[in-house]
């Protein structure tokens, strides 16, 4: 792991960066030369990444990182601030989609959800924030889903309302954080080729995928690599005046009449 002296160099954290969309903007970030901070519970994931991104000329950092633990959350930031100083941008992408009916979704299956897919966002948003603050600029993008704004999906009750709560929250902190130069933005993901959507256990598997695809007016489910250029945009100042927005990325399925 290399010291920076480069007061230029922009500096993000991405959770979940392992797998799926987390690894694609981790990679995308990575060319357009972030010293990207990848940070999940998966290690070897998170390192093969990191390598990847190194390999490639980019500069990447692997961290492992579970959501659910606050003091890890501050740590890591705190330990990227006193290499790099304070954050640019943090991409609060970790998240888990598990399979329960209502009638087996036990007080601890909900929490479970609820504390990575919306409390761990908000605690890594949280620890960056002093440093943002001080510096009167930042940039976050949260990941929601389309079943956080549009959908509601069978037996995942928690999921959609853990992903409903990312979008009030991206609210909430865009309102609050617009006077230090924070922007706060979501990604609302519609049927993306990630081992989450992939799994049959949890998901609609690699045949629905297929099967949804058809009814997608762009004609295909989504790549990793088609959100990961949405959330570099986001915090580019090519959107330099966008924020508590969620933006819907999903080939057009949600706005389509059936």
């Amino acid at each position: 792991m290399s010291n920076s002296t480069n007061e230029d160099e922009k500096v993000v954290l991405i959770t979940g960066a392992g797998i799926g969309i987390g690894r694609a903007t981790a990679k995308a970030f990575g060319v357009l030369d972030y010293r990207v901070i990848l940070a999940d519970v998966l290690q070897a994931e998170g390192q093969a990444v990191a390598a990847e991104i190194r390999e490639a000329g980019g500069k990447a950092d692997f961290y492992p990182l579970n959501v659910r633990d606050t003091a890890a959350c501050n740590e890591i930031v705190a330990t990227v601030e006193e290499q790099y100083g304070a954050l640019d941008s943090v991409i609060a992408n970790a998240g888990i989609a598990h399979k329960v009916p209502l009638d087996e979704l036990t007080d601890e299956k909900w929490d479970h959800t609820m504390d990575i897919d919306l409390k761990g966002v908000f605690r890594i948003i949280r620890a960056a924030l002093p440093g943002m603050k001080n510096k009167g600029a930042g940039n976050i993008v949260a990941v929601s889903s389309i079943m956080g704004v549009a959908y509601g999906w069978d037996e995942h009750a928690h999921y959609s309302a853990a992903k409903s709560g990312v979008v009030g929250l991206v609210r909430g902190l865009a309102v609050e954080l617009g006077r230090h130069g924070i922007r706060v933005n979501g990604l609302a993901p519609g049927f993306i080729r990630t081992a989450q959507a992939l799994s049959e256990q949890h998901s609609l598997g690699a045949a629905g995928l297929d099967q949804v695809s058809g009814s997608i007016p762009l004609g295909r489910v989504g790549e990793p690599e088609d959100m990961a250029d949405v959330i570099t945009f986001m915090v580019s100042d090519k959107a330099r005046y966008l924020t508590g927005q969620t933006i819907t990325v999903d080939g057009g399925l949600v706005i389509q009449s059936h």
